[in-house]
C-alpha cells in the first residue's frame, strides 16, 4: 500500500512532498517524491512516526471515572485504547504504581495493581495499539523487591521507576502547600496534616540505609532481564548521581533545571510531559517542559495524564526546536524507542514497523488517522480510504 503526497518526517529532516510503501506491517519503501495511483492520497498532510508514550496515568480514571464507581476492566481498557489511538499514540506504557498511601490508594494495592498489569497483558492480542506496562514503585513500599521479582519475572512488566513521595523533597518540597492540601482532602486541621508529614519524614530517614540496598537490589534484578529503570521526581543533583550510580537510564519529570542538566550530563535521558511542555508550565510549579527545552536537556515527552495533549506540545516545541518539526517528533518517537530499547520502530525508516500517525498542523494540531503495523486502527475521514474502488479496511 502506497501513501503518497505527504510531508514525511523523519528523524533527521522533513520531506516536503514524498511517499512511503507498506507491505507486511513494515516500511517498505520511502519515495522523495509523490508516486501515481497510491492507495492513499495525502494532499500534503503530515505523515509522522506513531508515538511512544512511556507514561501514561490513565488506566485508573477509565476503570474508575469517578470516585467509588468502578467499571469493568475490560472496559476501561478497550476506552483507553481508542482514545489512545485517536491522539496518534501506537506504543502506550500503561503506568500503574504501588503506593496504598497515595490518592488513589484504594487501587493501588498490591493486590489491585497486580490485577491491573496481569489484565493489560492478557488483553494486548485484542487492542489496537501496542500496549505495555510501566511498574511504578515508591521506594517506601515494603514488599517492592519481592513484587518486582514476580511481576518483572513472569515478563509482565516492560519498564519500572522508582519513585520516592516523601514530604519535602522531590514534588513535594513544599511543605507548608502539602499540609494544607492534605487538610483540605482529608478534613483535619493544619496541625495534624504537619504531624503526619513530620512522621512520614522521620519514617523515611529511620530506613535510609535499608531503601537504598533494596533499590540496588530492584535495578540489577531489572538489569538482568533486560527491563529499564526511570527515577522519578529527581530534584538535586546528589539524588541524580545516587540514581546513576544504581543504574536508572531515564529521569522522569525532573523537579529542577539543575537537576535535568545533572542528568543529561551523566547521559540519562529526561522525559517531561507532554501537557508541561503545551501549557508552559509544570501544574504543580515545578521544571517547566519548555525551560528544559531550551537549555538542551529535554529528550522525551510522554502523555502523562492526557494524551491529547502530545501531538500539540510536539508542535509548539518544533517552533524553537534547533532541528525543527523533526527535532521535535524525536521526543515522542526515536528518543523514546532508545530509552526503551525498541529497536523495531521509533522513525519512518525502511525496515521499521509501519506506525504512523496522519496529522494537520493547523492550530493545535489534529490527528487524522493512526496506522499501528500498517493498519489504520484510527480515521477521522479526512483520508479517502475507498480510492481507486479498493476499500482500505480499519482494525
Amino acid at each position: 500500500m502506497w501513501l503518497s503526497d505527504f510531508r514525511i518526517v523523519l528523524a533527521d529532516r522533513v520531506i516536503e512532498r514524498g511517499a512511503l510503501r507498506i507491505e507486511d506491517g513494515l516500511i517498505a519503501e520511502i519515495s522523495e517524491a509523490p508516486v501515481a495511483h497510491a492507495e492513499v492520497e495525502g494532499n500534503g498532510l503530515l505523515l509522522l512516526p506513531g508515538m511512544i508514550d512511556m507514561h501514561g496515568d490513565m488506566i485508573e480514571r477509565e476503570i474508575e471515572p469517578r470516585p467509588g464507581v468502578r467499571m469493568p476492566m475490560s472496559m476501561g481498557l478497550r476506552d483507553l485504547d481508542m482514545k489512545l489511538a485517536t491522539a496518534g499514540i501506537t506504543t502506550a506504557y500503561a503506568s500503574l504504581s504501588f503506593a496504598p498511601g497515595s490518592t488513589y490508594g484504594h487501587m493501588r494495592s498490591y493486590d489491585f495493581t497486580s490485577e491491573m498489569i496481569r489484565a493489560v497483558v492478557a488483553a494486548r492480542p485484542n487492542l489496537l495499539i501496542d500496549h505495555r506496562v510501566h511498574a511504578r514503585f515508591e521506594v517506601t513500599f515494603p514488599a517492592a523487591l519481592s513484587v518486582v521479582k514476580e511481576l518483572v519475572g513472569e515478563g509482565s512488566v516492560d519498564l519500572v521507576s522508582l519513585c520516592d513521595h516523601t514530604p519535602g523533597q522531590g514534588q513535594y518540597r513544599d511543605l507548608e502547600l502539602q499540609a494544607t492540601n492534605i487538610s483540605k482532602t482529608k478534613g483535619i486541621s493544619l496541625e495534624a496534616a504537619h504531624e503526619n508529614l513530620q512522621q512520614r519524614i522521620r519514617d523515611r530517614q529511620a530506613t535510609a540505609g535499608d531503601m537504598t540496598a533494596t533499590l540496588r537490589a530492584i535495578t540489577q534484578y531489572c538489569a538482568l532481564h533486560g527491563v529499564p529503570v526511570a527515577s522519578h521526581d529527581d530534584d538535586t543533583v546528589e539524588k541524580v548521581a545516587l540514581m546513576d550510580s544504581l543504574g536508572a537510564n531515564i529521569s522522569e519529570f525532573p523537579v529542577t533545571l539543575e537537576a535535568a542538566q545533572e542528568a543529561h550530563k551523566r547521559g540519562m535521558l529526561n522525559a517531561m510531559g507532554a501537557p508541561n511542555a503545551l501549557r508552559g508550565q509544570s501544574y504543580s510549579g515545578n521544571l517547566s517542559a519548555r525551560a528544559a527545552h531550551e537549555a538542551g536537556v529535554l529528550d522525551l515527552l510522554a502523555a502523562d495524564y492526557h494524551p491529547s495533549a502530545m501531538l500539540p506540545a510536539v508542535l509548539v516545541l518544533a517552533q524553537t526546536d534547533p532541528d525543527g518539526l523533526a527535532g521535535a517528533a524525536r521526543l515522542t518517537s526515536l528518543n523514546p524507542a532508545k530509552a526503551l530499547g525498541l529497536e523495531d520502530r521509533g522513525e519512518i525508516r525502511v525496515g521499521l514497523r509501519a506506525d504512523l500517525l496522519v496529522a494537520s498542523e493547523t492550530g493545535v494540531g489534529q490527528v487524522h488517522a493512526t496506522l499501528s503495523r500498517g493498519r489504520f486502527v484510527h480515521a477521522d475521514g479526512r483520508l479517502d480510504l475507498q480510492r481507486h474502488g479498493r476499500v482500505i479496511r480499519m482494525s
